[in-house]
């Protein structure tokens, strides 16, 4: 796999919540263990294939980061 986006954040599938439209993926990520949740369409995440203990790779693309503070 080649991808142009430097946020390729490398982990397993931990947890995966089908829904009417759309499926949960929960990916425990490498080194520390931080989760990260995606929200992907569920023919996608048939298409996948997915399963818990999935090695995968949770891709960030956006066009802005915000920060807040209290």
């Amino acid at each position: 796999m080649k991808i142009s986006t430097r946020n390729a954040l490398k982990g397993k599938v931990k947890q995966i919540m089908p829904g009417a439209i759309n499926t949960e993926v929960t990916v425990e990520l490498d080194g520390d263990g931080a989760e990260i949740v995606a929200v992907i369409t569920r023919g996608s995440a048939e298409r996948l294939e997915l399963v818990p203990g999935m090695e995968v790779y949770a891709i960030v693309k956006a066009s802005n980061v915000l920060i807040a503070v209290d």
